[in-house]
């Protein structure tokens, strides 16, 4: 009886506890490419990337793959890092790159590289579409917010760079983005604004 009376216990403070936890909040569906939407303050495995211009990338992230860098990632969606600021570094058939603005900044800590190089299996190619985490070239964990997303295969960076992702729609988009023109430091010379990136929930009904 007294083993009856605890579980009961337990089962009566998970309701309670569960109750008291963050209830999601969900916007209003929303459609990209023909994927149906809803923002949500919930961290998810999709984020929306929009652009001050209401361009749109939907991303698609894999924790199974790289556990540390997806973690990072989510906690500066949830902070609010990336919004405003812009893809500092765009080159032609390679890659475009955001995450700080400057170039040289970065967010307030460093992770560890979960790329083969580095003694982390991680099978995800560099094929056009992919989100992959910029880093020095000297450093293999100081992958911190920085990030780009490839305009092309590139096989020279698998197993060098920790792959996390890949664009699940809006790839025009990042196409667009590529072919702008840029300074002598690949730097566009018209600034391309994240206005907000956020989670979303995906509708597939």
């Amino acid at each position: 009886m007294k083993k009856l009376k605890g579980i009961i216990f337990v089962f009566i403070a998970s309701l309670f506890f569960t109750g008291c936890g963050e209830k999601e909040v969900l916007e209003s569906v929303q459609e990209l490419e023909g994927q149906k939407y809803q923002i949500t303050n919930k961290e998810t495995n999709n984020v929306l990337l929009e652009l001050t211009d209401n361009r749109k990338i939907l991303l698609e992230l894999y924790p199974d793959i790289a556990p540390i860098t997806v973690k990072n990632f989510k906690k500066l969606v949830k902070e609010d890092f990336y919004d405003n600021l812009i893809f500092h570094r765009v080159v032609k058939d390679f890659v475009i790159q955001a995450g700080d603005g400057t170039a040289q900044g970065r967010s307030a800590s460093t992770i560890k590289g979960e790329f083969e190089k580095n003694g982390v299996k991680n099978d995800l190619k560099h094929e056009r579409g992919v989100i992959s985490m910029a880093r020095t070239s000297v450093d293999k964990n100081s992958a911190s917010s920085q990030f780009f997303i490839m305009l092309e295969d590139n096989a020279s960076l698998d197993g060098d760079y920790a792959a996390f992702g890949r664009v699940l729609k809006g790839l025009e988009t990042v196409d667009s983005i590529g072919k702008v023109m840029v300074d002598k430091n690949d730097k566009p010379l018209k600034d391309i604004t994240i206005k907000s990136v956020e989670f979303v929930r995906l509708n597939n009904e």
